[in-house]
């Protein structure tokens, strides 16, 4: 545009010389009415564009007064933007004043019984702007702070008795007889793998005698047989002597998890290790990553967050929330109260902001996003100022001729 104006002022200017030469030579009275409204044209064509430049710099770089108005005045312009926006926009009365008519709790009702309605360009939107934060923050640092509030949240948290209550609800509804069986089985097939390492152990302590009668190896046979006949048993028969003292030290443990200072203190102890282990830190690693990740799949991904029972419940919420209307005055109200006062308490710092950004972008960068936002509209005006100038040139001439 800027070209398209600078050409129109040239093309003026060619029409001046010719008419002025055609007028010279004798020329029909035509060539004075183009003559006077090329001469007019780039009278107008040129004070339009000093007007214009002198908005956003010096003319030819002359220190002309009064000119380059925006750059010098960028100051002012700052504290005029936010004042502008904190006295039509941010006060209270004009916040409780826009919110009266609107009906916050039926809109999100809307969004959240149809969330893949016209709104999803917004969802998606801002589940973008989400992500992007996430990922443009220092994942070291973030995970720093949330890994040491889970471990501070665990270094807190009085374990033994979670643990005592565990144990005797399971114990009371019979959960720990699995238990107990999968570890006699365990037992089995752990001495059925080291039977050959029991059998060693037994002829290494037997005494000569033994070893020489063979009594040894009828010992040994002996032993396993037992222990593989009190495991098998523990196993098949729900009464067995065995279990009960199993169940009675499991309940015994759990009454000392709750009730025993010196239980609940060696406990305690034993979390402090676990969490001074370094493999616990490389756990929470782990944690925090995939953390990270499923949290940065869902936000990337809102309509698979939506679904299922959790974007059923939702759904259930945004239909009463559109239908409700007890419950509609109760958000609505909420959130005036809470936007005003956002207003009230924050406007300032907001307006303050915006003056303190503009005032320190420099001279240039002021000039390029203001110029690059109205700069159309300003050429413009150079092409309305060089026709329209132009038609007063022959305006004026014609009067001139009829006087």
């Amino acid at each position: 545009m800027r070209l398209f104006a600078t050409g129109l002022l040239l093309v003026m200017a060619v029409l001046f010389f010719l008419a002025r030469q055609a007028e010279q030579g004798g020329g029909p009275p035509a060539w004075g009415f183009l003559r006077a409204f090329a001469e007019a044209a780039m009278v107008g064509g040129l004070a339009d564009w000093f007007a214009v430049t002198a908005l956003f710099r010096h003319p030819l770089g002359l220190p002309i007064p009064h000119t380059a108005i925006i750059p010098e005045n960028k100051d002012r312009l700052a504290d005029s933007m936010a004042a502008f926006l904190r006295e039509n926009f941010l006060t209270p009365q004009v916040v409780a004043r826009r919110l009266a008519g609107m009906n916050a709790a039926a809109m999100a009702g809307g969004f959240l019984a149809d969330p893949r309605g016209g709104e999803g360009r917004v969802r998606a939107g801002a589940a973008n702007l989400v992500a992007d934060v996430l990922e443009s923050l220092d994942p070291e640092k973030l995970g720093g702070l949330a890994k040491g509030a889970l471990r501070g949240q665990i270094a807190k948290f009085d374990l033994a008795p979670l643990l005592g209550q565990l144990l005797g609800a399971m114990i009371a509804d019979g959960r720990h007889m699995p238990v107990i069986e999968g570890l006699a089985r365990r037992a089995a097939l752990a001495l059925e793998a080291n039977e050959e390492l029991v059998r060693a152990m037994i002829h290494d302590r037997a005494n000569a005698i033994l070893r020489w009668t063979g009594l040894d190896e009828r010992l040994a046979n002996g032993i396993l047989d037992g222990l593989y006949k009190l495991l098998a048993e523990t196993v098949v028969m729900p009464d067995h002597p065995l279990r009960r003292k199993i169940e009675e030290g499991l309940e015994q443990l759990a009454h000392d998890l709750v009730h025993d200072e010196a239980m609940r203190a060696r406990v305690e102890r034993m979390k402090e290790e676990v969490l001074a282990n370094p493999a616990f830190a490389a756990w929470l690693d782990a944690v925090w990553e995939r953390g990270r990740a499923g949290l940065l799949k869902a936000v990337r991904q809102p309509d698979g967050v939506l679904s299922g029972q959790f974007g059923a419940s939702l759904g259930e919420l945004g239909r009463a929330l559109q239908h409700d209307a007890r419950l509609q005055l109760l958000v609505n109200r909420f959130a005036r109260r809470t936007l005003v006062g956002v207003a009230t308490r924050y406007g300032g710092q907001i307006v303050r902001l915006v003056s303190e950004t503009v005032r320190r972008w420099d001279a240039r960068t002021v000039t390029d996003r203001i110029e690059g936002a109205v700069g159309r509209d300003l050429q413009f005006i150079r092409i309305n100022g060089t026709l329209v100038g132009g038609l007063v040139g022959v305006s004026i001439h014609a009067v001139d001729v009829l006087l």
